[in-house]
């Protein structure tokens, strides 16, 4: 029966910003710290129920996240938007396509029109490169669909003048990227048990939420637990920043496990 509700279990695959921590050539003491949570690869997560897993984004470090959760298995990508943290890796997703042929990968119109142009041997229909990763495009427009037997909202979200697709499953909520998101959007983000969103940086930032505006976010929208991911060396110390953050609101970590 569809929409029975199952288990989810997430993984933070990474949860930092488009330059990772640390970031090249910084020298800032967030950069140079010893606490392995202080480092962070882009962001992704991996979702799994009964015997299916999928990912949304699959950025630059996508090999090194699945090798270091030992991933046996993806079957289908969520993609929430064209830039390169998110979707870098996409030629990577080779060895999952050997073992289940075309890899479904969801995702809006202009994402896929951004990848087609940018991993056209990839996409393209004539003289495909033989070797490359076989993938089923679906596009996502603002309605829900079902991946197997389960029901995907999508969520619009707008990163600066960019339009972001966030995720819900259930009462899980993936969104990264926001800066901003309308009353209307906001209706699909009721009564859940886990959000995560980003928390850039303690600064205010033209396309991300800062910490505060997270915070603020956090407080309208009443989720039972918070998790921050999309997170840059500017926020500061996971341990120092942690101390400070309310009640059932967390900083995500790469390698971080929940369950929903």
């Amino acid at each position: 029966m569809k929409n029975d509700k199952k288990l989810l279990k997430i993984t933070f695959l990474g949860t930092g910003t488009s330059q990772g921590i640390p970031m090249i050539a910084s020298n800032d003491p967030v950069c140079l710290s010893e606490d392995p949570k202080d480092t962070r690869l882009r962001s992704s997560i991996l979702i799994s129920w009964d015997e299916v897993s999928y990912v949304i984004d699959c950025g630059p470090d996508f090999r090194q996240q699945m090798l270091r959760e030992k991933v046996q298995l993806v079957n289908g990508v969520l993609f929430t938007h064209e830039h390169s943290d998110h979707t870098a890796g996409l030629d990577d997703l080779r060895p999952f396509c050997y073992k289940i042929g075309e890899m479904p990968i969801y995702l809006n119109k202009r994402t896929l029109g951004s990848l087609e142009q940018r991993f056209q041997y990839i996409f393209s229909k004539e003289n495909r490169y033989p070797g490359a990763p076989s993938v089923k495009p679906n596009l996502v427009a603002n309605s829900s669909f079902f991946i197997d037997d389960v029901t995907v909202t999508p969520i619009e979200v707008m990163h600066g003048d960019l339009p972001v697709t966030a995720y819900r499953i259930f009462d899980f909520a993936y969104l990264t990227d926001v800066k901003s998101i309308t009353e209307s959007e906001k209706e699909k983000l009721k009564n859940l048990d886990v959000l995560v969103v980003n928390a850039l940086r303690i600064q205010e930032h033209p396309t991300h939420l800062n910490l505060q505006e997270a915070l603020d976010f956090v407080a309208e929208i009443q989720p039972k637990r918070t998790y921050f991911t999309h997170i840059s060396h500017k926020l500061g110390f996971h341990s120092e920043v942690s101390k400070n953050l309310p009640e059932n609101v967390f900083l995500a970590f790469d390698g971080l496990k929940i369950s929903v």
